[in-house]
């Protein structure tokens, strides 16, 4: 029988319990189906009053903001990742991916407590096939997509990445601290 060194031992302990300390928490585009229910309950949507502020892209080929501002009317809830939000048409929908640099955050908000999240766009040419004629923006919470409220676009039609049937040129960030 082989005798390992007491240093040589406790460091193979040690990346042991590292290793099967990890988890499969996946942090990225699937985030908005991964609430953080363990360490506290996850927000609900009828909790938070919403509203929202634009700064509309005035023509073809510029960029805007939507910022949708959440504030807790509930207890403290936990909001983990993404919101998964849609961009609505008549006749067809297309998911707003999270924006390419964002990293997924937990945050906690209290009694009161707000926090917002940006949709930017790039606004396409009015009855352009290269366009998707936006009527609603829908979002959801983390690990709640079930439950979504839509909100009025009236922010003009929203370029498409490929052209014809291409997905919206658009991007979600996450969630932001407001406040203190």
């Amino acid at each position: 029988m082989r005798t390992f060194p007491p240093l040589a031992l406790a460091a193979a302990l040690a990346a042991t319990l590292l290793l099967t300390a990890c988890d499969d928490d996946k942090t990225g585009g699937d985030d908005a189906k991964n609430a953080d229910r363990p360490g506290g309950t996850a927000c609900a949507i009828g909790d938070l009053g919403v509203e929202v502020g634009a700064g509309a892209a005035p023509a073809a080929g510029d960029t805007g903001n939507v910022t949708v501002t959440l504030t807790n009317q509930g207890g403290a809830c936990v909001l983990k990742g993404f919101p998964a939000v849609d961009l609505l048409a008549e006749d067809s929908t297309t998911s707003v991916s999270p924006e390419q640099t964002a990293k997924a955050q937990t945050l906690t908000l209290g009694k009161g407590g707000t926090t917002s999240f940006t949709i930017t766009y790039v606004r396409g040419e009015k009855g352009s096939p290269k366009s998707l004629p936006v009527r609603k923006a829908s979002f959801a919470l983390p690990g709640a997509t079930a439950d979504a409220r839509d909100l009025p676009w009236s922010y003009g039609e929203v370029a498409r990445r490929d052209g014809s049937g291409g997905a919206a040129q658009a991007s979600v960030s996450g969630f932001e601290s407001s406040g203190d």
